[in-house]
């Protein structure tokens, strides 16, 4: 098997590489001193199309695949200290993956266009203060109340939440006991960070690393709900809704 990268797939290498040298270590050193998010980074890779690369064309992507992707991610990781740039911009380029495939049209047209241009900015809650990465048993609850659901939990290390306007959130719907697979019962969310009823802190980071950490709690986090594609849900276990 040849694993040799191919001219377009060098030429892609090589664009990014480019424009990452117009952010040069003393940018990568002032945003972490600064516990900064590096917006102008995020901007420059939005303007330039590369948020969108993964994604199909009529959403405003490239058409290109995870492979392109991923040599795009670690192109910018080699050239930004401790991969801050790509902590930066992945969820951007990777997360809404679930909505290309589980939403429905409006969904897409709704949700794709804004990532991809750099309107919007995206975050991925996952890990939890006593649950770690052991997605099996986190404490996070999204329970149905008529259109909406109520979300209760608390998430840690949600890179770049500080400037994010969206949150691609996992959460049970159903508790562990109450289904026969512990893959059961877990929803995905996408929905506004609504900082009216979330609260946001930052957690001690190590240097090379201060600009994207966060930690989130909700007391009461509401938004309607909109599920899609209820057959490929059930089928994975898994439900999108937004």
């Amino acid at each position: 098997m040849n694993f040799s990268l191919t001219p377009d797939q060098q030429a892609i290498r090589e664009s990014v590489v480019n424009l990452c040298e117009k952010f040069p270590d003393a940018y990568w050193l002032e945003m972490d001193a600064g516990d900064d998010y590096p917006l102008e980074f995020h901007k420059t890779f939005a303007d330039a199309g590369w948020l969108g690369i993964a994604m199909p064309e009529r959403y405003g992507g490239s058409g290109l695949g995870l492979t392109e992707a991923s040599l795009l991610v670690q192109a910018v990781t080699e050239c930004s200290p401790g991969g801050i740039g790509a902590s930066a911009i992945h969820l951007n380029i990777f997360g809404l993956n679930p909505v290309l495939v589980f939403g429905n049209e409006e969904q897409k047209q709704r949700m794709i266009p804004p990532m991809i241009a750099g309107r919007e900015r995206a975050c991925f809650a996952v890990t939890e203060p006593n649950t770690g990465l052991n997605t099996l048993k986190l404490k996070t609850r999204a329970v149905r109340k008529g259109d909406r659901y109520v979300v209760h939990g608390e998430k840690v290390w949600i890179s770049s939440a500080q400037v994010a306007d969206r949150m691609l959130l996992i959460a049970r719907t159903q508790d562990a006991s109450e289904v026969r697979n512990p893959t059961h019962g877990l929803s995905l969310f996408y929905t506004k960070l609504d900082r009216r009823h979330v609260t946001l802190r930052r957690t001690p980071s190590s240097a090379g690393s201060r600009s994207t950490p966060t930690r989130c709690s909700s007391t009461a986090w509401r938004f309607r709900s909109r599920t899609a594609s209820a057959r490929k849900a059930a089928a994975s276990s898994t439900s999108f809704t937004a």
